[in-house]
């Protein structure tokens, strides 16, 4: 965001179609459709309401989501914050009292996987003596 800015749809505020941009997003109304912000924050506000798929950076939530919300960096659920969808992120906060009612994926990024994988050790060790028998 530059100069950190952050564009604002006010509490009475309906808008309902395609939604994109280059700079950090607080919603205080309602939105419907698409969300995207790949290199911004999006924060759903008191009161806020979004029903639409969301891809943003980060996504902190306060208000209610009904839709499936992917972050390529962190997703937050403050604690009246209300996520009715699956949430994709590699980084996650629910606080007590969120509710978040889908499936949540945490997406690790390919490089982190690849600096595991090398000799890994085996997740289930073989039993060390054979088990007695009866």
């Amino acid at each position: 965001s530059k100069g950190g800015t952050v564009a604002a749809i006010g509490c009475t505020i309906v808008f309902s179609g395609e939604l994109t941009g280059d700079e950090d997003l607080e919603i205080l109304g309602k939105v419907k459709g698409k969300i995207e912000l790949p290199s911004h924050q999006l924060t759903v506000g008191e009161g806020g309401s979004v029903t639409a798929e969301i891809e943003a950076k980060s996504v902190l939530v306060i208000g209610q989501i009904c839709g499936n919300v992917s972050a390529t960096e962190r997703v937050e659920v403050q604690a009246n914050g209300i996520v009715e969808g699956d949430i994709r992120a590699p980084r996650l906060l629910i606080q007590e009292g969120a509710v978040v009612n889908g499936t949540i994926e945490m997406t690790k990024s390919d490089a982190a996987i690849r600096a595991k994988a090398p000799g890994r050790a085996p997740d289930i060790a073989a039993p060390s003596a054979p088990a007695p028998t009866a």
